[in-house]
């Protein structure tokens, strides 16, 4: 049965999901469609109230970005546990007429962290207090870290991100602090998850001393602290990306990902939009 899925978010166009599950789907012969829809904030009831009554009844899944991983919450019928542990859904599964919230950015950061580097983690420095940074905080500590930094524009925006992951039941010890206060860092890993041109070069050089980078953006690439990385690791933003839709494809075709086929894909999109 041909089946509808989408990413949702609002900017979109550069959305890379559209190309990954589709290769996705082409590798395993599946009659689906995967496309992108510019839904901005408030915007998503209504999309939600729509696939309920699509009377085809031929929608499977959703893929949700910035900045409606929040605002899912609510709009669902039942939460899993690592989406409610995030306060966070990048991920709607339609069941039965019921609506299945998930949060896949967590299990997505942890395998794109070990497939980069077997270190351990015990501290961490998080740029940005959204959505994004909150489940990667809770992908660290899942991974063993025990202090965790986050850097964000106000400590009253990064509060809902402490909140949260101090919560995750390791009990890891979060703090927050001002990003115009930023002095140079230390810890096992840093991961960005503020926009490319955010990244001025006083962040860049305060990060220089931090073996693991994890930059979770993908477009433009590379940022400026992927490119300052040198011969330290880089854990990139279409890491994250493949790894997390994987899990995503997963849920909403029951049939295990072709990762390989998937990173393929997005690596020719990202090269064709940098080539001249």
């Amino acid at each position: 049965m041909a089946r509808r899925c989408g990413v949702l978010g609002d900017p979109i166009a550069h959305s890379l999901s559209p190309v990954l599950h589709q290769a996705g789907y082409d590798a395993l012969g599946l009659d689906w469609e995967y496309a992108a829809h510019r839904v901005g904030s408030g915007g998503l009831p209504a999309f939600v109230d729509g696939l309920r009554q699509d009377p085809t009844g031929d929608w499977r899944g959703l893929s949700l970005t910035m900045p409606l991983k929040r605002e899912a919450v609510p709009l669902v019928d039942e939460l899993t546990e690592r989406a409610r542990l995030a306060r966070a859904v990048n991920t709607i599964v339609l069941q039965d007429d019921r609506l299945l919230g998930d949060n896949t950015d967590i299990p997505g950061a942890i395998a794109a962290i070990r497939e980069r580097t077997s270190a351990p983690l015990a501290s961490a420095v998080i740029i940005g207090g959204g959505a994004t940074a909150t489940s990667v905080g809770l992908a660290l500590a899942d991974l063993g870290v025990r202090r965790l930094e986050i850097l964000a524009r106000s400590t009253e925006r990064a509060f809902e991100a402490v909140e949260t992951v101090a919560s995750h039941p390791g009990r890891p010890d979060v703090t927050a602090r001002r990003l115009d206060e930023l002095t140079a860092l230390e810890a096992d890993l840093v991961a960005s998850t503020i926009p490319p041109e955010a990244q001025d070069a006083r962040l860049v050089a305060a990060c220089s001393d931090i073996p693991v980078v994890f930059e979770v953006t993908y477009h433009p690439w590379p940022t400026p602290l992927a490119a300052s990385v040198g011969d330290r690791v880089l854990v990139g933003g279409l890491d994250l990306l493949v790894h997390q839709a994987a899990v995503q494809f997963e849920l909403f075709t029951g049939a295990p990902a072709p990762v390989a086929a998937m990173r393929a894909a997005g690596e020719r999109a990202l090269a064709e939009r940098t080539s001249p």
